[in-house]
Formats: C-alpha cells, structure tokens, sequence
C-alpha cells in the first residue's frame, strides 16, 4: 500500500513509518520540521527514516496547500495519515495562534485534499484532551466532548467535526483515533517522561504538578503504533457498526466515520509514574510538588472496548517496561549524541 503521513519527524510518526515499512508499504512522510522542539532530534529520526527503502520525505507545512498537494502527487497515496499537529496542552495557552494555523488551518487542508484521492482510509490524530471537563470515567468515545479546557482541545475537537462533514459530504472512509499520554523512546523532549529523566541525571529537581496524585493513562508508543495499523485495516463503512451489546459503537449513521480511543484503559498515578522512572534510573529525584496547571485534567481513563472489538488488540506495556526501553534510549543515544549528562 501507498501511504502518506504528515509529521514523520514527530515522536509517533517516526515510529509509525518504522512500523509501515517493515511491513513493506511505500511511505511518503511530510514534515515541516518546525523548532517547537530540538530539530536535532526531528533530523535525527528523519535520517533514520531516509536509509530505508521505500521512504522519501517532503519538507512542508500543512497549512501549505500547494506543497500538501505535491506531497499526494508524489505518494499517489492509498492512505493517508494526518499525525502533524501543533501539541501540547499548557504551550496553547500562550501561543493560540500556532494552534490556530497547524491544527485548524493544517487540518482543514487535510480533509480538503483528501476529497480529490481515493482513499481507502484517512486517519487522524485527535487527543484525549477533547474531554475536557467531563467527569464519568473511563472516557467512552460516544461522551460528549463539549467542554474542552485549552485551546488546543478546541483544535482537536474541530478537526473530528471536519472530518465527518467532510466524510459525509464526499464519502471518505476516516477514523479519527484519540491518543492518551503516549510515551517511549524518541520521544519529545517537552514530555514528562523526558523532562524527568534529563532533570534527575543532571541533578537538578522536577516539577511534580498536582501534588502528583494526577492520573493518566500512559500508552506506550510500540502500543500505539500496533493499534493504528490494526485499525488501518478496518475503514469505516456505513451500516455495518459492530455488533456487541458491550461496546457502543461510533459509526456515523451518515457517514463512513468512526472515532477511537487507543489506550490500555489503566490510569496510573504520576507520582507512581516518577517512582518508576527513579527505580529505572537509579537515582532519587529532588522533588518540587506544586498544584495542578491551568488546562490539565485530574485524570485521563479511556475505555478500550471498541479498539478491542475492532482490532482484537489492548495496549499492554506496563509502564515499568516502556520506563526501560525509554531510559536506555536516552543513555545510549540520545544523550552521548549531545552531550546530555549520562551515568558514570
């Protein structure tokens, strides 16, 4: 299959092209390597990318429609995947406008473009952030999701809103899947997990906001990207929801579009969380507890149950396991690739 993902030197996309050309697919990656964060480590997971066969990368922004529309000329894609986005919770607070232009704007392209392919599947990326201020957990993709707390969650959620005008309007097969907390190696330095370590090997202390008694869902990236391509075999077709009287399914009556929870549905305590990270590193932290953020949720829960039904698959990594494999990267790679503090 022919696939074109925006934001292959992002954290998930890096690793969902690794995972698309193992299992032989063309991909064509669209990146616009912004400095959001260390381009170092986005040209990095993009060189990674370039030696392999069957991989070429296009430098664009998607609020670029002209280099958008060169990107699907040249992937002559059978899928795309739209990963791009502006993230981040508390940066939207600050920076709207950045939001405003990749994940409104950006989004809108997507969509756009995809009505002139035949796609047999657009996917999206959208965020757990989209259930705001609800409070009945676990989150089930069929909770309204009207409330959002940032800026950014706006974002999300007017994307699913366009994507099933735009599903309904010209046909397009789309699920948009909501990640939860996802983390591994490779990951983004604006990150808790990343932040923790570089802090706790360079001595210097870590912020644990909400006291640490916040809980979330973390899904580990090797997770993820095993549900997403489960899922890319599983286009949404009008009139065949799935049949259980345990999952309530979100196919549109008046579309072929689904929305998707990907999580493993067990929230753990962030302070658990750094205790983990501790016991991998073996090292205590120095510990600043401070109350929660403007924008943040107490918890973050997803119901699995319709990625379940669908795809037969529930994240499984425990996040003492994908604590490891993030923590040996850092030390083996990335922080002897600059210099960053490693343990003697």
């Amino acid at each position: 299959m022919k696939i074109l993902i925006t934001g292959t030197a992002g954290f998930i996309g890096f690793h969902l092209a690794n995972r698309l050309l193992d299992d032989g697919h063309d991909v064509v990656g669209f990146d616009a390597m912004t400095p959001y964060y260390d381009v170092r480590l986005k040209a990095a997971r993009h060189a990674i990318l370039a030696r392999r066969p069957g991989f070429r990368a296009l430098t664009g922004r998607v609020e670029d429609m002209d280099a958008l529309r060169h990107a699907a000329d040249l992937a002559d894609p059978d899928m795309v995947v739209h990963l791009a986005a502006q993230a981040g919770v508390r940066y939207s607070i600050d920076h709207p406008q950045t939001y405003a232009d990749s994940n409104l704007i950006g989004s809108f392209n997507i969509v756009e473009l995809a009505r002139s392919l035949e796609l047999r599947h657009l996917m999206l990326a959208s965020t757990s952030s989209v259930y705001g201020a609800n409070t009945a957990l676990p989150f089930a993709e069929s909770d309204k999701t009207d409330l959002p707390l940032t800026f950014y969650a706006a974002t999300k959620k007017a994307m699913e809103e366009m994507s099933h005008a735009y599903a309904h309007l010209f046909s397009i097969p789309t699920t948009c899947f909501r990640f939860f907390t996802v983390y591994g190696p490779w990951g983004r330095p604006d990150m808790a997990l990343f932040r923790f370590v570089e802090a706790i090997e360079s001595g210097r202390p870590i912020e644990v906001y909400g006291e640490g008694r916040m809980r979330r869902d973390f899904t580990y990236v090797g997770d993820l990207v095993e549900a997403i391509t489960r899922l890319a075999d599983c286009p949404p077709t009008i009139g065949r929801p799935v049949h259980s009287e345990a999952v309530r399914d979100t196919l549109s009556p008046v579309a072929p579009w689904r929305i998707v929870n990907i999580a493993g549905g067990e929230p753990v305590e962030l302070i658990d969380f750094v205790t983990a990270i501790e016991h991998c590193l073996g090292k205590r932290a120095m510990r600043t507890m401070l109350p929660m953020q403007p924008g943040d949720a107490r918890v973050t829960f997803a119901d699995h149950r319709l990625l379940e039904a669908l795809t037969g698959y529930v994240p499984k990594t425990r996040v003492e396991e994908g604590v490891a494999a993030f923590v040996q990267w850092y030390r083996e790679h990335w922080a002897r690739a600059t210099s960053a503090p490693v343990p003697a």
